[in-house]
C-alpha cells in the first residue's frame, strides 16, 4: 500500500522520551538554560508524538485520579499547551508560549528590569488561559466517559511528509520560546559584554575619512567608549573631526579629514556590571592619494569666480562649474570652501550647495566679516584641484554724514557666572573725526530687547562685562561712536552662556560609561565649613575706565558654592572698602569701574559661604589708575612691490615688539585729493597686501598714495604713508622665433623664444597649435597640449611622414593668453638628407638706432652633409619693388653682425643664408619690417672708472617695467664665467664692474632690459681702449699732482739762479722734495727753498751756477695718495753760457758784408742777464787789414775773448762757398762776368778735377780722409785770371745746421703730464727750425707750442700728454750749409714715474738727417773760440 493506517487506542504502553538541551543566541544576548523541567518539556513532545505503529493517545487525564477525556473535545488553542505525563498520562502542567518580537520590544522589555518579577506575565497569562480550557473540557469529558473509539486512517505519502515539516517547524517555535523564557528568568538574565563584530584596523589616504564598526553584546547594555593610543576620545568637543554612533547595539567611530597625526591604535571598551571587554585597531594614514579601483580621476575647475565686490547688507554668490571625469555613477568628489584658510560650515550666514557639476557658496547678508580669500578645494580620489579669489566687502551708507562705521568681529571671552569679557576690531573708516569710544549691547537668546552695558563709551577694543545672570545664554554687539554720532551696530557674536567654566568642560566632555551600579560614600560633613582664602590675585587690565582683576578660587570650600567680595583701598592708607556693593561676585574675575584716574589703588579679595566668610588675600601691588595698555609703533617703510593699471601690491616691515596683534589696514587716495578710501574693511596680519581697484588708469595714470595703519586689541593709531605710480599689466606679447628643432618620420620638435614684452607679469606657459599644409591647401589650427608648458620647445608625436605642417605658440600670463605668434614656415617631417644646410632661426634684432641694427639669429638645425662654416646677411628696404642685397660680401662665422648705413625713419626687412662646402642653403624667414629710429631716452653703455680706479660699464633704462631685467651678455652669449664680472643693479641703472680687467675681457658686451620695446646697448672693448682704460685707472689709483707752469730757470742779478714752478690743485698737506741728479738737497748756504701755498709757487734759489752744477733739477711733490714731478736738465756744451758767472760772449765775433761791400765785424755779449748785440767796427776790406781781431770782456766778476782770423788763409776761405747736400760736400764760387771763352780749373792738391759752366761747383761725393786738404778754383781768360782756394783739411770755418744738444733719444712720460724739450741748435746763417712727427711737419697750436729762442734755443712744449701723443719725432734745422735732424722717441708711462726725463736718458745724441754725418771728417765740432 502506498499510505499507512493509524488506529486511535487507550495507550497504556510506556514510551521513552529522548531529553533534549539546547542553547541558543540571539543577534543581542547569549541564553541561558530553560527554567521549564524536563518532565514537561517531555510531556509536551509526548503528547505530540507519533508512533510509526500507527497507534497514537486519544484521551487526557485532567488531574491525577480523574477520569480521561478525549483529546478532541479540548480547544485547539488549550491542546498545544498541555503538558501530560507519559507514565500515568496525567495533567502535570502547562508549556508556556514563546513569543516572537522586534529587536527594539526585546530591548524595552530587558532594560525595565525592576519591573520583571520571578514569575513572568507571560506565565499569568498562560494560566488563566489554562484555567478557563479546563472548565470546558469537565463538561464535555462527560459524555464520552466511558467510550472508546478506534478509527483507522489512510494516509498519503505526500501528507506524511507535509506532516513531519509541520512537526520540525514547531519543534523549533518551541526551542525559540524556550531559550526566550530562560531570558525572563532574573537568575541567568545578565551576562558580561562580548564582541560580536570586531573593528578592523585600516590604511588610508591622507585626507579621507575612515569609519571603525563593532558590535556588541551584553546584559545590561555595554556602554562603549573610543580611545586614541590610551587616551579618551571626546567627539562633543572636536566635533569636525570625530563623530561617535551607537544603535541597536553597533557602534562606530568616524574620523574625518585624516592627516598623518591620525595614525594610531584606537581602542574600542564595553563596560556593564559583569565586567569590561576591549577590542583594538590599527589606522595608518599614508600621504597622498591612491588610485582607487584602479580609476584615476581628475578634476577641472572651469568658469571660475573671480575678485568680488560687495556692500554689507547684500548677498553674494561664488560659484565654480567642476568636471570629473572619467564619470563613474554615484560618485561625487569633496568639494569644501575656505576663507582666509579656514573651512567654511554651514550657517543663518553661509549656504553652499554641490548640484554634481557647480559648487556655489552662498553668503547671506555680507558683513566685513564675510571678506578675505575665499578657496574652494574639490578633493577626489586622485588629488585634489583649487580655485581662490579675493571677496572685498565695502560699508554700508551711513544714515547720518561722518559717523563711523560698525566694528567688526566680536568676540566673547572668558565667560563665566557672571562675567564675560567682549573684544573686537575697529572699523576702517573712522568718519570725519576720530572715534571717541565703543558701547557694548546685549540680548538675552529668544528675546529681542536690547540692553547696554556701559553708560562712558569705553575706548579700547576690550570690555569686560559683569553682572550676568548664571545660566543664561547672551549674545554682544558694538557700536562706534565719534563726535558725529554712533555708528550702525556690529554683527552680533556667537552666543555665549554664563556657566562656571567647570560646568562646562562637564556638559561638553564625553559621559563615562554606564556600569549598571550605583555607589554610595559616606563624605565628611559639609555644613559649618568655612572657606579658604583666594590666591594669586593680580590685575590682569588697568586702563583709566576699569581695571580687571583675577584670582584663583579656594581650594577650602566643601561643596557649597562660594561667592566672593572685593575690597579696594587707596595707597598709604589702610581704609579698605568694599567694591562690589550691590551684586556679589561669583566668577574668579571682576571689573572695577569709576576708579579716580591717576590715583593709586591695592585691592584684595574675600570669599564667603553659608558657614561664614573667609580671610582676605594678600592684597595687590599698588596699581596706578591710567592706560597701562601697549600701543603699536608704526609699521616699517612700504614698497610698492607690483604697481598696474588697477591694483597694487604692498609690502611692508612689521611693526616691532608689538602685542595682541589684530593685523593692519591700509588706505590710499589720489594725490593731491586728500580723500582717503580704505582698500580693507578687514584688517590682515601679513606684511604684504594685494590692494584691488584703487586706481584706475583706463582712462589715465596718476599717482597714489598708500597709508598703512597697524592696530592690535586695543588702539589704531600708527600709519605709515608711500607713494607709487600705478602702472599697466596686459597680455603678453606673441613668441618669437617657432623654428624645427628635430625631425624625424612620425615626430617633429619645435622651439622658439619667449616674448620679448611680458606685459608686466611673468609667462607662466605656452600652447602649441599645429596644421597641416598640403597641395597649397591650409588646414584649420588644432591645439597640441591642452596644459600649459613650462618649457620654450614641445615634441608633436603621431604625425605623418612627408606631411608638412606649421605651429604657432600662444604665451600665458596671470592677465590671460596672447595672440598667436607668427606661423613657422611649412615644416616637413621627414629625417633631413640634404647637403646644403637648413634655415637660420629665431632673428631677432637689438640695439636698433637710426643708422645702424643688431641682427642675431640661431644656426640652422640641420648643417647638411658637412659643418656650417659661414652666415650671409640681406637686407632690403619694407617697400615694393625693392631688391635684396647683401650686408657681408665674406661670409661671417659669427652668429650676429651690426648692420650699418640705414636711413632714419626707413624700415627694412632683413633675412639669413647659412653656408657650407655644399654651398650657400635656403634663406631664413624674413624678419621686419624693422624701423631704423632710436627710440627717445635711449641711453647707452657708459665705461666709468672711478676714484678707487674700479672700470665698470654703466647702462641705464628710462622704460622700466614691471618685471624689468638687466641681461648682460658677452658678443651676444649668456656669460657664463661670473668671474670676470660683478652685476650691481639698482632701480633704472645696472653696473658691470671688471673684477681683474685684462686682455681676456676683450669683445663685445651688451645689456637688454626685458620686458621692454627692445632696450638695448653694446660697447666694444678693444685692446687699445683697454689699455686707456688700465691707464685711467692707474691714474686714479695713483693721482698726479697737476702743473700750471712745468719747471723754469731765471737769471737773476749777480749770477744769481731762481728755479721755480707753480702747482694748479694741491692741498695743505702737500710736501715738496728738492732733488739734484737723484739727490736730495736741502735748505742751507747753496740752496734756499720756498713753498707758497697761496699762490701754488715752489722756488729753489741758488747764488751761482758753476759748471760742477750740470744736471737734472728736480721737484717731488707729495700730497696724499696723489704724486707729482717736474724737472729741469741742464747738460750740453752750448748751456756754458749759463754757468758763466760774469759778461760773456753769446755770439762770438764775426763778420757780415754789406751790399757795400764793406765788412762789420759783430759780436753778441750778456751783461747781469741782459743780452745785446755789439758792432765794433767796419772796414773796407783789403790786404793791409789782414791780421787778427780780439774782443775782450771783463768786470769784478769775470772775462771772455772773442779772436777773429782775418789773415790771407782766413780771407781766401771767405770767398769760398761750401754746401753740404744730401749728395756730398759742394764747392762753389760765385762769378760776375762769366762766358764761354773763360776757363775753370778745378784743383785739389794741385792736381787737376773737371769743372762745369757759369755755376761752377765741385762735388765732393762720399768724402774720406784721402779728400782733405786744399781745393783751388782758377778762372781765366787767356790773359788774367783770379784764383779761389778753399780747405777742406778741418781748420776752416765751416756753420752748417747742427743739433748740438738738449735732446734724448727716449722720452717716457705719464699720460696727463705735459712734455716740454729743448734742443741747442747751432748754423751759420741761423738755420731754419721745424719739428716732426711720424714724419709730418708739426704746427704751433694749443696743443702743441714750438719756439725758437735767440737763433739758438728750439723749444716743444705738449700740454696734457695722451696715448695719441706717442710717436717718433724729430727736430729738423736746415741752413745753406747743411741740414740735420734730431730724433727722439716719445711713449705713454703705465706706472708712476716722474714726467721729467731721467738725467741718465738726457744726454743729446742727435742723428744727421744726410748720409754723411757721420763719416764727415771736415765737421768742426768745436764751433766756440
Amino acid at each position: 500500500m502506498s499510505g499507512s493506517v493509524d488506529v486511535k487506542q487507550h495507550y497504556s504502553k510506556k514510551k521513552s522520551s529522548q531529553k533534549q538541551r539546547s542553547h541558543y543566541e540571539s543577534i543581542s544576548h547569549h541564553s541561558s538554560r530553560s527554567c521549564v523541567s524536563q518532565h514537561s518539556y517531555a510531556a509536551h513532545k509526548s503528547s505530540h508524538a507519533i508512533t510509526t505503529t500507527g497507534v497514537q493517545q486519544s484521551f487526557v487525564q485532567l488531574e491525577k485520579g480523574s477520569e480521561f477525556i478525549p483529546s478532541k473535545l479540548l480547544p485547539p488553542r488549550v491542546k498545544k499547551y498541555l503538558a501530560m505525563d507519559p507514565d500515568t498520562n496525567e495533567l502535570i502542567g502547562y508549556v508556556v508560549p514563546v513569543f516572537r518580537t522586534s529587536h527594539e520590544f526585546s530591548r524595552g522589555l530587558v532594560e525595565v528590569q525592576e519591573e520583571v518579577k520571578e514569575e513572568g506575565v507571560g506565565q499569568v497569562a498562560m494560566r488563566n488561559l489554562f484555567s478557563r480550557a479546563t472548565s470546558s473540557m469537565e463538561t464535555s469529558s462527560m459524555e464520552t466517559s466511558s467510550m472508546e473509539m478506534v478509527t483507522v486512517e489512510k494516509k498519503s505519502r505526500k501528507k506524511n511528509i507535509r506532516e513531519s515539516a509541520e512537526r520540525m517547524q514547531l519543534s523549533k517555535k518551541i526551542e525559540e520560546r524556550v531559550e526566550l523564557r530562560k531570558k525572563q528568568n532574573s537568575d541567568n538574565l545578565t551576562h558580561p559584554p562580548e564582541f560580536i563584530v570586531r573593528p578592523r584596523g585600516q590604511t588610508v589616504w591622507e585626507g579621507k575619512t575612515v569609519k571603525l564598526h563593532c558590535t556588541v553584546a551584553g546584559w545590561p547594555k555595554p556602554r562603549v567608549a573610543w580611545y586614541k593610543n590610551n587616551v579618551l576620545i571626546d567627539a562633543k568637543t572636536h566635533p569636525d573631526k570625530y563623530t561617535v554612533e551607537s544603535n541597536y547595539n553597533m557602534h562606530s567611530l568616524e574620523i574625518k579629514n585624516c592627516d598623518f597625526l591620525d595614525t594610531a591604535q584606537y581602542r574600542a571598551s564595553s563596560l556593564n556590571i559583569k565586567g569590561e571587554r576591549s577590542c583594538i585597531a590599527t589606522v595608518v594614514i599614508k600621504n597622498g592619494f591612491c588610485e582607487e579601483h584602479g580609476v584615476t580621476f581628475h578634476a577641472d575647475i572651469i568658469e571660475s569666480f573671480e575678485v568680488a565686490f560687495g556692500r554689507e547688507g547684500e548677498t553674494l554668490s561664488l560659484g565654480c562649474t567642476v568636471i570629473v571625469y572619467p564619470t563613474i555613477k554615484r560618485y561625487q568628489p569633496d568639494v569644501v570652501w575656505y576663507r582666509d584658510g579656514v573651512a567654511l560650515s554651514e550657517s543663518k550666514w553661509v549656504h553652499s550647495h554641490w548640484s554634481g557639476d557647480k559648487a556655489t557658496l552662498t553668503l547671506v547678508h555680507l558683513n566685513k566679516e564675510d571678506e578675505g580669500l575665499y578657496t574652494l578645494r574639490v578633493n577626489t580620489k586622485s588629488g585634489f584641484q583649487t580655485h581662490s579669489a579675493y571677496v572685498f566687502v565695502r560699508d554700508e551708507e551711513v544714515e547720518l554724514e561722518g559717523v563711523p562705521v560698525a566694528p567688526l568681529d566680536v568676540l566673547c571671552h572668558d565667560a563665566n557666572k557672571d562675567y564675560v569679557v567682549v573684544t573686537w576690531k575697529q572699523p576702517a573708516v573712522e568718519g570725519e573725526s576720530p572715534i571717541l569710544g565703543y558701547l557694548i549691547d546685549r540680548c538675552e537668546v529668544g528675546q529681542h530687547h536690547w540692553a547696554q552695558c556701559n553708560e562712558t563709551p569705553v575706548k579700547y577694543a576690550r570690555f569686560p562685562v559683569t553682572g550676568l545672570i548664571e545660566g543664561k545664554t547672551y549674545t554682544f554687539r558694538v557700536r562706534a561712536i565719534n563726535r558725529a554720532g554712533v555708528s550702525r551696530p556690529s554683527r552680533a557674536s556667537d552666543p555665549v552662556t554664563a556657566i562656571d567654566p567647570h560646568d562646562r568642560a562637564r556638559h561638553r566632555g564625553p559621559s563615562a560609561p554606564f556600569t549598571g551600579m550605583i555607589k554610595f560614600t559616606e563624605e565628611d560633613a559639609t555644613v559649618g565649613v568655612v572657606p579658604g582664602e583666594p590666591t594669586d590675585l593680580v590685575v590682569t587690565e588697568a586702563t583709566k575706565s576699569y581695571v580687571v582683576l583675577a584670582w584663583t578660587p579656594p581650594t577650602q570650600r566643601g561643596h557649597e558654592g562660594v561667592m566672593y567680595i572685593v575690597e579696594k583701598c587707596i595707597a598709604g592708607t589702610d581704609c579698605w572698602q568694599r567694591a562690589n556693593t550691590g551684586i556679589p561676585v561669583k566668577s574668579p574675575r571682576f571689573a572695577l569701574f569709576d576708579l579716580a584716574e591717576g590715583n593709586t589703588y591695592s585691592f584684595r579679595v574675600r570669599c564667603f559661604n553659608s558657614a561664614g566668610v573667609s580671610e582676605s588675600s594678600a592684597p595687590t601691588a599698588p596699581i596706578t589708575v591710567g592706560d597701562m595698555l601697549d600701543l603699536p609703533a608704526a609699521p616699517g617703510p612700504a614698497v610698492a612691490t607690483r604697481n598696474t593699471d588697477t591694483s597694487v601690491v604692498v609690502s611692508w616691515g612689521a611693526s616691532k615688539d608689538v602685542k595682541h596683534l589684530v593685523g593692519y589696514y591700509i588706505d590710499h587716495s589720489v594725490v593731491g585729493s586728500n580723500v582717503w578710501t580704505p582698500c580693507n574693511n578687514k584688517p590682515v596680519k601679513e606684511t604684504r597686501y594685494f590692494t584691488g581697484r584703487t586706481v584706475n588708469t583706463s582712462h589715465y595714470i596718476s599717482q597714489s598714495i598708500i597709508e598703512l595703519s597697524f592696530i592690535n586689541s586695543f588702539s589704531n593709531i600708527s600709519k605709515s604713508v608711500i607713494e607709487v605710480i600705478c602702472q599697466s599689466v596686459a597680455v603678453s606679447d606673441v613668441p618669437i622665433g617657432v623654428h624645427l628643432v628635430e625631425a624625424a618620420r612620425d615626430y617633429m620638435v619645435v622651439g622658439w623664444k619667449e616674448p620679448i614684452v611680458t606685459g608686466g607679469a611673468d609667462i607662466r606657459g605656452y600652447f602649441v597649435d599645429y596644421r597641416t599644409v598640403k597641395a597649397g591647401f591650409i588646414g584649420q589650427w588644432r591645439e597640441l597640449n591642452h596644459k600649459a608648458l613650462t618649457t620654450t620647445s614641445y615634441k608633436a608625436e603621431n604625425l605623418k611622414e612627408n606631411y608638412f605642417y606649421q605651429f604657432q605658440v600662444r604665451a600665458v600670463n596671470m592677465v590671460g593668453i596672447s595672440e598667436a605668434s607668427l606661423p613657422s614656415m611649412a615644416l616637413e617631417c621627414k629625417e633631413y638628407t640634404l647637403a646644403k644646410p637648413g634655415v637660420p632661426r629665431c632673428l631677432h634684432v637689438l640695439e636698433v638706432r637710426n643708422t645702424s641694427v643688431v641682427l642675431l639669429w640661431e644656426p640652422p638645425t640641420f648643417d647638411g652633409r658637412s659643418p656650417v662654416n659661414g652666415y650671409y646677411v640681406d637686407l632690403k628696404e619694407a617697400a615694393p619693388g625693392e631688391d635684396w642685397k647683401g650686408a657681408n660680401n665674406k661670409a661671417t662665422k659669427l652668429k650676429y653682425m651690426k648692420v650699418n648705413g640705414l636711413i632714419a625713419g626707413r624700415s627694412y626687412v632683413f633675412r639669413v643664408r647659412a653656408q657650407n662646402l655644399a654651398g650657400v642653403g635656403e634663406p631664413s624667414t624674413v624678419l621686419g619690417p624693422v624701423l631704423a629710429l632710436t627710440m627717445p631716452g635711449t641711453h647707452e653703455i657708459v665705461l666709468d672708472v672711478d676714484d678707487d680706479g674700479v672700470i665698470s660699464m654703466i647702462f641705464e633704462c628710462s622704460k622700466m617695467a614691471e618685471g624689468s631685467k638687466f641681461v648682460w651678455s658677452k658678443n651676444y652669449k649668456a656669460m657664463t664665467d661670473t668671474s670676470r664680472l660683478t652685476i650691481v643693479t639698482e632701480g633704472s641703472r645696472s653696473r658691470a664692474i671688471f673684477n681683474e680687467p685684462s686682455l681676456e675681457d676683450l669683445g663685445i658686451f651688451s645689456c637688454e632690459v626685458t620686458n621692454t620695446d627692445g632696450v638695448s646697448a653694446s660697447y666694444n672693448l678693444t685692446e687699445a681702449g683697454l689699455k686707456h682704460l688700465l691707464d685711467i685707472s692707474h691714474d686714479h689709483k695713483f693721482p698726479i699732482i697737476p702743473f700750471k707752469t712745468e719747471m723754469a730757470m731765471d737769471l737773476l742779478e749777480k749770477g744769481r739762479v731762481r728755479f721755480w714752478t707753480q702747482v694748479e690743485k694741491f692741498t695743505s698737506d702737500c710736501k715738496v722734495e728738492y732733488v739734484f741728479n737723484d739727490v736730495i738737497v736741502e735748505n742751507g748756504k747753496k740752496y734756499t727753498m720756498n713753498f707758497d701755498k697761496n699762490t701754488g709757487i715752489i722756488e729753489m734759489f741758488m747764488d751761482s751756477l758753476m759748471v760742477t752744477d750740470e744736471g737734472t733739477f728736480t721737484f717731488n711733490l707729495i700730497d696724499g695718495k696723489a704724486k707729482g714731478s717736474t724737472s729741469l736738465v741742464l747738460i750740453g756744451e752750448v748751456t756754458q753760457s749759463v754757468f758763466l758767472p760774469g759778461p760773456h760772449f753769446v755770439d762770438y765775433l764775426d763778420f757780415e758784408v754789406t751790399p757795400e761791400c764793406n765788412v762789420l765785424l759783430k759780436a753778441t755779449v750778456r751783461f747781469y742777464n741782459r743780452t745785446s748785440s755789439c758792432l765794433f767796427f767796419g772796414l773796407q776790406l783789403c790786404r793791409k787789414d789782414a791780421g787778427m781781431y780780439e774782443v775782450k770782456l771783463k768786470d769784478d766778476r769775470g772775462k771772455d775773448i772773442s779772436l777773429f782770423n782775418l789773415t790771407d788763409a782766413g780771407t781766401e776761405t771767405l770767398l769760398s762757398g761750401v754746401l753740404s747736400t744730401e749728395h756730398g760736400i759742394v764747392l762753389y764760387s760765385l762769378v760776375t762776368h762769366h762766358n764761354e771763352e773763360l776757363q775753370v780749373t778745378w784743383l785739389q792738391k794741385y792736381i787737376h778735377i773737371t769743372a762745369s759752366d757759369t755755376y761752377v761747383p765741385s762735388l765732393v761725393n762720399e768724402p774720406t780722409e784721402k779728400d782733405k786738404g786744399k781745393y783751388t778754383i782758377n778762372i781765366s781768360d787767356g790773359k788774367d785770371g783770379v784764383k779761389r782756394v778753399c780747405d777742406l783739411s778741418g781748420q776752416g770755418r765751416i756753420y752748417r745746421a747742427r743739433v748740438v744738444g738738449g735732446l734724448p733719444d727716449v722720452v717716457t712720460i705719464q699720460e696727463g703730464k705735459s712734455l716740454n724739450l729743448t734742443g741747442n741748435v747751432w748754423g751759420d746763417p741761423t738755420p731754419e727750425v721745424s719739428w716732426l712727427k711720424n714724419d709730418k711737419e708739426l704746427v704751433s697750436d694749443e696743443r702743441y707750442a714750438l719756439k725758437f729762442e735767440n737763433g739758438k734755443f728750439a723749444s716743444i712744449t705738449i700740454a696734457s700728454v695722451t696715448p695719441t701723443d706717442s710717436g717718433k719725432y724729430a727736430l729738423l734745422v736746415k741752413n745753406k750749409y747743411g741740414t740735420e735732424a734730431g730724433e727722439f722717441t716719445v711713449s705713454r708711462l703705465a706706472s708712476t714715474r716722474s714726467t721729467a726725463m731721467s738725467s741718465k736718458s738726457l744726454k743729446a745724441t742727435t742723428k744727421r738727417k744726410d748720409n754723411f754725418r757721420d763719416t764727415d771728417p771736415f765737421y768742426d765740432n768745436n764751433l766756440n773760440r
